[in-house]
């Protein structure tokens, strides 16, 4: 089970957000983690480096966490490697299909006030309660 941290998830939260407007005022960018990365398979000039250093400090944050907390990071998987890496492009593909990913549309379109986020944003709970469902109470897994 996991534990109900509420001030963790509120600073977090609001990490998150006071991150994504930076972006947004500071670069004009838009901080969707899928728009980001695939930047940066198809890069134009002068834009690769903002995006390395975007996803590095990402990757960075996730392995200075335990040096700093004295916690390891909780991994668990629950499912084997070759279904996580297919789940992996499931996702890359529903982004892109979704002209954007959760972080993309939830945290910044939402902040915009943008009406395709809103939508995006319900459809992706929504299926995601579906998929919730199907595979715990339908499937039994």
């Amino acid at each position: 089970m996991t534990e109900f941290t509420p001030i963790s998830g509120l600073l977090g939260g609001l990490l998150i957000g006071l991150s994504s407007v930076l972006m947004l005022w500071g670069a004009g960018r838009i901080a969707g983690i899928s728009g980001i990365f695939s930047g940066m398979l198809t890069p134009t000039q002068g834009d690769a480096l903002w995006r390395m250093l975007f996803i590095g400090g990402m990757l960075l944050g996730g392995l200075l966490w335990p040096l700093l907390s004295g916690e390891p990071l909780p991994v668990d998987l629950q499912v084997s490697w070759p279904l996580m890496i297919l789940a992996g492009f499931l996702v890359g593909f529903g982004a892109r299909l979704g002209g954007g990913c959760t972080s993309g549309h939830g945290v910044c379109g939402i902040g915009r006030l943008a009406p395709r986020s809103m939508v995006a944003t319900a459809t992706f709970i929504t299926t995601a309660a579906a998929t919730t469902f199907v595979i715990r109470h339908v499937l039994g897994a």
